[in-house]
């Protein structure tokens, strides 16, 4: 009998069905961030990172040019096994050689090569305008800045990018979601909390006034807790992005990355579907701070995974990757993060929800811990070697990544 086989077995006691978890693993699509292929560098602008965004490290083979980031995306997107969307920042326009775009100006021509790309692997594109690493980022404030020219640059570059969005979603037959984050704030306490949100809000309110498909386009927003330089106020904080996307019925996103270091997004995620149509995640791993490590298959992880499919939301929840690690190399980050998510979502489906529920409602909260022990240590590595057979993906992939640093990332 095959390691499957029997698995298949020790589950099926457990009340769970391992080919209908496997099935609905295949279905879930994970949205693949660019920028761990080259350190959330773009391509528009040669500005230093900022904006309480840092990456650190210095590994061989960082991508320069869209041509090797795509190549770096081909390679990574064959060792990941099920569906698969490409998740773009504003700053990867591509121009023109001489040509100087500035990104309130950006259009759907400078991102055609990327449509050409998605849709010769039949996925779609998510998009995120790109408020930070920029010389109109003046005094650490975009959206919310007192200066009106600053703050009008970046409502255009807001407009701009709905509409690079639905040209994705009508390119590619797949709706786009276009995920708003700022970096704005204080390094020290404010004088004035009310003023700044006030813009942010304005600036919002002209940036959503042009007219797009909803159908097509979902527009989120990101909250933080705070940035490097921005220690004492973030303008977007948790409460102004989920009021906002509430008044405005637009899709709130959280990151697990930009909460206190003992707030947990799992337990957010029950509260925000029974309000809301979709909802959105952005998957990392902070370590003490937002300091978006590769994901693991870690607890909070899991507990993610877990709300997403005990509660019936895998088709209401935008599921994306959101780190940068220049330390390892940079394709088996990409493998090794996205990889990982699917791990829990598997191990979340391996789950006899219904009966752990029905342990709970009965107050037989002893069998209910003993029973969720006993699942952390159920055979899910082969059920998952099953689902990798399956999509025709080895399961280490090492070899594959040492061969194209070998052959690729050296040479660069």
């Amino acid at each position: 009998m095959s390691r499957y086989s029997q698995a298949k077995e020790i589950y099926a006691e457990l009340g769970v069905e391992t080919e209908k978890a496997i099935k609905a693993l295949k279905d879930v699509t994970i949205s693949v961030h660019c920028w761990q292929g080259d350190d959330v560098g773009g391509f528009d602008n040669k500005e230093a990172l900022s904006g309480g965004i840092q990456t650190t490290g210095n590994y061989m083979g960082k991508a320069t040019t869209p041509k090797q980031l795509m190549q770096d995306l081909d390679k990574a997107f064959s060792l990941i096994p099920g569906r698969k969307k490409l998740n773009l920042h504003a700053s990867y326009a591509i121009v023109e050689d001489g040509e100087n775009i500035s990104r309130d100006k950006i259009e759907p021509k400078h991102f055609k090569a990327w449509v050409d790309y998605a849709k010769k692997r039949n996925m779609g594109i998510d998009f995120n305008p790109t408020f930070f690493a920029h010389p109109m980022v003046r005094d650490n404030l975009t959206l919310s800045s007192p200066n009106e020219e600053v703050r009008k640059y970046w409502i255009e570059h807001g407009k701009a990018c709905v509409k690079i969005s639905e040209y994705f979603a009508n390119e590619t037959g797949i709706p786009c979601v276009m995920n708003i984050w700022i970096p704005d704030g204080y390094k020290d306490i404010p004088a004035d909390r009310m003023g700044p949100r006030a813009r942010f809000k304005d600036s919002l309110d002209q940036i959503l006034s042009i007219p797009y498909d909803k159908e097509k386009v979902y527009v989120t927003l990101e909250s933080k807790v705070f940035g490097i330089g921005l220690e004492s106020y973030t303008v977007g904080s948790s409460e102004f992005c989920l009021s906002y996307s509430d008044y405005k019925g637009i899709t709130p996103l959280m990151d697990n990355g930009h909460y206190h270091p003992t707030e947990v997004v799992s337990d957010k995620i029950s509260s925000l579907l029974l309000f809301n149509k979709k909802i959105a995640l952005h998957i990392t791993r902070p370590v003490r701070w937002d300091s978006d490590h590769v994901v693991l298959l870690d607890d909070e992880t899991k507990e993610i995974a877990k709300e997403i499919v005990r509660n019936d939301a895998l088709d209401r929840v935008f599921i994306a990757t959101d780190y940068f690690d220049a330390s390892i190399n940079r394709i088996a980050a990409w493998i090794m993060g996205v990889r990982n998510v699917q791990k829990a979502l598997l191990f979340a489906l391996l789950q006899p929800n219904d009966k752990l529920k029905a342990l709970q409602d009965n107050n037989e909260l002893t069998q209910l811990m003993i029973l969720s022990e006993e699942l952390k240590t159920a055979p899910m590595g082969d059920v998952w070697q099953e689902f990798l057979n399956r999509e025709d993906i080895v399961e280490n992939y090492i070899e594959e990544v040492k061969k194209y640093e070998k052959e690729v990332l050296v040479n660069r």
